[in-house]
């Protein structure tokens, strides 16, 4: 909580985010009836999956429009920069794996290492779904916020593309 927190303060436009997608993790956890352990570190990991973001500057984090290919190697490098603090800590759960695979796609066309399918970890597929949808019915700086079901077929439509199309099915 206190790391989620620490970001919040410094990106006040994704405040709750981390905590939203949390609650959508968990809720496609128990659905999928993930026993309690799992679901543990699931909620660690999505109140927590953007903490790298405090290496990008703030200016970047609230701009209005498009970022360009610098600015958005910045943003994509919080992954790797969240994993390499994760990685210090001894965790009982994959925290760190889990944070670093949460932009990798179901295809293989995610970031930052490129994995496709079941190579992405199953907690790290799940935040992806909840993440993606939490940040479509969000409003930013740079585009406005989704209704409910548009963000849904929107994620209906990158089934199978971006995401783990049985964490999709739940999900809805």
């Amino acid at each position: 909580n206190a790391m989620s927190l620490t970001l919040e303060e410094r990106d006040p436009y994704t405040a709750g985010h981390q905590r939203r997608t949390t609650d959508l993790s968990l809720a496609i956890a128990r659905e999928m009836g993930l026993p309690e352990h799992e679901t543990k570190g699931l909620q660690m990991a999505g109140l927590i999956h953007d903490m790298g973001k405090i290496s990008v500057p703030g200016e970047i984090l609230s701009k209005p429009g498009r970022l360009n290919d610098a600015e958005l190697q910045l943003i994509q490098r919080h992954l790797q920069v969240a994993y390499d603090i994760l990685k210090q800590i001894d965790f009982h759960w994959l925290l760190d794996q889990i944070v670093l695979q949460h932009h990798e796609r179901w295809d293989g066309e995610g970031y930052p290492q490129g994995l496709k399918g079941t190579e992405i970890m199953f907690e790290a597929r799940i935040v992806s779904v909840a993440d993606a949808f939490e940040a479509m019915v969000s409003e930013r700086p740079w585009r406005n916020s989704m209704i409910g079901y548009e963000a849904m077929r929107s994620i209906l439509s990158d089934n199978q593309r971006r995401f783990d199309p049985e964490i999709v099915k739940i999900f809805i």
